[in-house]
């Protein structure tokens, strides 16, 4: 089981006898003095869990004006400029450059690789010249993941098919079947609500009440698998894929429900692209919350990736310490689809390090 890399004070690196923001819960400090030093850059990323309750021994943000405290979270500058062509343009932003805080998800992948879902109508699978429209829609995800690291593609299912497959999600939060979202390990002295609020389930895509999932499944994986098989395929030509994992189905329930800066996968456990499908209808980011940004390493500019989690879009990231991320509050209920497709080279290498280490810790009983 991989490691979370330990919390350290974002001024010095110090990690004993730390204490975090108490607005976003994401930024640590060792000391009042070092966390007002460092306001001037985190007030742009501090967001305001507006449902959390003040921990006496959690640091506030500095009170350098009311302004500054009450707008702080709010400071953005949008891209300028010629009018931008596609979405994953249209989602770049200016802002502070962040690094991860938090570690990876629990994952269970598939012992095998691919099965052969059945591919059904729906865009582009339903355009008459099929083969040209998913060959475009893969240049484009080759283009911009080479670009950004990150593509967004809109009315990927369908307005039709992506509401059978929100039917199947809440039928299924209906019936209990959520859990909250777990972290690979925790120091048991930090809430897990103040780093992820999430409740989610692990599904196959063959289960009998969620079919609708399943051809969602297939058709994702058709997009990928193809992309990383074309000539010039871009930075997508360095992975072999030739697994995922289960589709993790994830609900944030409002309240200011979040998930703090985080990697998927900072420790080369295999998983080399995050692809999250969302289900909100009528979102409205400015009253619902529940934002995506994803904080490139290595961008020139500082820029940012704000995807708003509207009905039927499709994103693509890579998964590992490239694309820092978070989810900002969500006031209302909020659902995703998320997989992660692995690199066998390096999956095999994790592997081999897993078994490894518990052969090592068996001989120690």
């Amino acid at each position: 089981m991989e490691s979370v890399p330990a919390a350290t004070c974002a001024v010095c690196g110090l990690s004993d006898n730390l204490l975090r923001c108490a607005r976003c819960h994401s930024s640590y400090y060792c000391s009042r003095q070092h966390q007002k030093q460092d306001w001037k850059q985190h007030k742009t990323t501090c967001t305001t869990d507006l449902q959390h309750q003040q921990d006496p021994q959690e640091l506030q943000p500095p009170q350098s004006s009311s302004e500054e405290v009450i707008h702080g979270a709010r400071n953005e500058v949008f891209t300028s400029g010629a009018e931008l062509r596609t979405p994953t343009e249209r989602a770049l932003k200016s802002a502070r450059r962040a690094t991860p805080i938090s570690g990876e998800n629990i994952v269970r992948p598939r012992a095998a690789g691919f099965k052969d879902f059945p591919v059904s109508a729906g865009p582009p699978f339903s355009h008459k010249n099929r083969d040209l429209a998913l060959d475009e829609m893969c240049r484009n995800v080759i283009r911009d993941m080479d670009a950004y690291g990150v593509c967004v593609v809109d009315h990927f299912l369908g307005e039709e098919r992506g509401k059978k497959v929100l039917s199947e999600v809440l039928d299924m939060y209906t019936k209990g079947i959520f859990k909250d979202g777990q972290l690979v390990s925790s120091n048991g002295r930090q809430d897990l609500k103040t780093i992820r609020g999430d409740q989610i389930t692990w599904i196959d895509g063959r289960e009998q009440y969620c079919s609708h999932v399943g051809q969602l499944i297939s058709q994702v994986d058709a997009l990928i698998m193809r992309a990383n098989k074309m000539q010039d395929n871009g930075k997508l030509g360095n992975y072999n894929i030739n697994g995922r994992t289960k589709a993790m189905v994830a609900c944030y329930p409002g309240s200011g429900s979040h998930y703090v800066k985080h990697v998927d996968n900072p420790n080369r456990d295999g998983r080399c692209i995050t692809a999250i499908y969302y289900l909100n209808l009528d979102w409205d980011v400015r009253r619902s919350g529940g934002l995506l940004r994803i904080f490139p390493e290595g961008w020139r500019d500082d820029k940012v990736a704000d995807i708003e989690p509207i009905f039927d879009r499709l994103l693509f990231f890579w998964s590992d310490r490239r694309n820092p991320h978070e989810v900002q509050p969500a006031f209302y209920t909020r659902y995703a689809i998320t997989l992660w497709y692995f690199d066998a080279h390096e999956r095999e290498q994790a592997c081999r390090l897993y078994e490894k280490e518990r052969n090592k810790t068996e001989l120690m009983k």
